[in-house]
């Protein structure tokens, strides 16, 4: 059995999801939530817990692999900034921690899950719900799409072999 890890990477909020992945095909998941920083903190202190926290988690699952959701362009630029400054955190968390990473758009994933890349948030958790096997909608929003996210890499270890 192996671990698989997804990240979906924000600044507030970053949510992570840790499936299992059995020699039948069959996935389960194990651990998922939020990583959440204040916003009263400086941006130098959110990255640090997001990083600390993330090594917590890694040490405790051993993922064999990661994934995390590759950053789209945003209005926001700022916003984008930040973003893209924690993706640089948790991709260096899996570095260092000899994880192999995959990336996938927000399209590849709703494609992944539902068979549709314009999938909407409550058709993505539904499915995400269904294929783990889960009594109710994963939570938060992007603890689901963590999961959805691992849940891709999953599938595309599979496509390719």
């Amino acid at each position: 059995m192996e671990v698989i890890c997804g990240i979906d990477p924000g600044t507030a909020t970053i949510g992570y999801g840790f499936i299992q992945v059995f020699p039948n095909g069959d996935i389960k998941a194990v651990e998922f939530g939020a990583i959440k920083t204040s916003k009263n903190d400086s941006p130098s202190r959110r990255l640090q817990v997001l990083y600390q926290e993330l090594n917590a988690l890694l040490d405790k699952f051993k993922p064999s692999s990661a994934a995390v959701e590759k950053l789209y362009f945003q209005q926001n630029t700022t916003t984008a900034l930040a973003v893209g400054q924690a993706r640089g955190v948790i991709l260096l968390a899996f570095e260092q921690a000899g994880i192999p990473i995959g990336e996938y758009s927000p399209n590849e994933v709703k494609q992944a899950i539902t068979g549709y890349g314009f999938a909407d948030k409550n058709q993505m958790q539904e499915m995400t719900r269904i294929l783990l096997n889960l009594e109710k909608k994963p939570s938060p929003d992007d603890a689901a799409d963590a999961l959805a996210i691992a849940i891709t890499h999953n599938n595309s270890r599979i496509n390719r072999l």
